[in-house]
């Protein structure tokens, strides 16, 4: 079935509730115009009828000013103009007029004693008229609005089908939802067929992306197997003193590059056989933090202390966190230059505090803030997606004496 564009409907449930409220304006004054004039008429045959059988004379012509009523006379002597004037102490109604045979003025006196209501009388009316105009103007502007709900009510369905959408995990009932032909050949329509587009194009590069997922995920890690096992063959050899040096040297990149593969696809995974749940404790994942890490202090001269307040545990993704703590620690540890004081490691309930100081001012150069973006270990950024996937919180303060890292749950 045909369907006005939503612009249309708009403006035709506008022109109606401007129109309803029009006639129920028009409709009042008409009714106001009735009632006075009918009330006029009443009390003017209910004077008359009051004072049957001798019929009231209260409208009356003058020729001279000498033979109108004696509280009229002092005005009639200031030569008004012609007009009709209202006296309303006396409740009389004067009309001023030219005669044609006589330059002076003549007078037609009505005297409404008895024909005008009370004002009391005056105000009920009005408190009538403004109540059925207050109802009338409410009944059309609640036409206005049923009208313009209906118009609005697809786009309305169509917000609400989107927005209970998983674009993660799209279904057939998803695209049935949101199917153009629902809503008509219309702006809406237009829109509903849009978004079914895009949601095509993000369930396409979601498939992609798992794929893509699943297929680097073994061709990263068989090099990184080779590369290990070709390390403990070596380790089992007669090495030298400088072989032995050259075998931990790989045997630390090859670990670097391990977590570095897990970091990316641990960010790149959709679903992880809900491992996000898990519950783990803190302090050995940061210990062993710190035991992959110590080589990198070996020559610094620079200790590291351990602040254990508490020994939390931490619902979510416990590979997720030991890459979050390892980027941390290797952060502090990197930019830590020989001098500047142990760094410091604070477990406590809710929030794990890295802190390195600074020697001086010039040494911020050297901080992690200035190196944020430089891959593992340096990519406070990947720390900081890693702790919106799990709902924990990471910051980083750095002054002229220290730089803190401070990630809560």
């Amino acid at each position: 079935m045909y369907r006005h564009s939503l612009r249309q409907r708009v403006a035709i449930a506008f022109a109606l509730c401007v129109a309803v409220l029009s006639i129920a304006w028009g409709l009042a004054f008409f009714a106001a115009i009735r009632l006075s004039e009918d009330r006029v008429l009443t009390q003017q045959l209910q004077v008359a009828a009051q004072s049957y059988p001798v019929m009231p004379a209260n409208l009356r012509g003058y020729d001279t000013v000498a033979g109108l009523p004696e509280s009229l006379r002092a005005w009639a002597q200031t030569n008004p103009g012609e007009g009709i004037y209202e006296f309303e102490a006396e409740e009389l109604h004067v009309a001023v007029i030219k005669t044609a045979n006589e330059p002076q003025q003549a007078f037609v006196v009505f005297d409404v004693a008895g024909i005008e209501a009370a004002s009391s009388e005056d105000w009920w009316l009005l408190l009538v008229i403004s109540g059925v105009v207050g109802t009338l103007g409410v009944l059309g502007f609640g036409l206005g609005v049923l009208v313009m709900r209906r118009a609005v009510a697809p786009v309305t369905q169509l917000a609400k089908a989107v927005a209970d959408i998983d674009t993660e995990q799209l279904s057939m009932d998803d695209y049935k939802r949101i199917e153009s032909g629902r809503f008509g050949d219309d702006e809406v329509g237009v829109l509903a067929a849009t978004i079914e587009k895009t949601l095509e194009r993000i369930s396409a590069f979601v498939a992609r992306e798992r794929y893509f997922t699943s297929s680097a995920s073994h061709e990263l890690r068989t090099p990184i197997t080779v590369i290990t096992g070709a390390l403990e063959l070596l380790e089992q050899s007669e090495l030298s003193a400088a072989d032995i040096k050259t075998l931990d040297r790989v045997r630390r990149a090859t670990l670097d590059m391990q977590t570095t593969i897990e970091m990316f696809l641990c960010l790149a995974r959709e679903t992880d056989d809900g491992l996000y749940d898990e519950q783990f404790f803190v302090l050995p994942l940061v210990s062993n933090a710190i035991e992959l890490q110590r080589h990198l202090l070996s020559r610094k001269m620079v200790d590291v202390e351990i602040d254990h307040l508490a020994n939390p545990r931490v619902c979510g993704h416990p590979q997720a966190f030991a890459i979050a703590v390892n980027n941390l620690v290797r952060n502090a540890f990197e930019h830590t230059l020989a001098g500047q004081g142990p760094v410091t490691i604070r477990i406590a309930e809710h929030e794990l505090l890295v802190t390195n100081q600074l020697s001086s001012a010039a040494d911020e150069q050297h901080s992690p803030t200035a190196a944020s973006s430089h891959g593992y270990g340096l990519g406070l950024g990947i720390v900081q997606r890693l702790c919106e996937r799990n709902g924990w919180s990471f910051s980083l303060l750095a002054d002229e004496a220290r730089v803190v890292a401070r990630l809560s749950w």
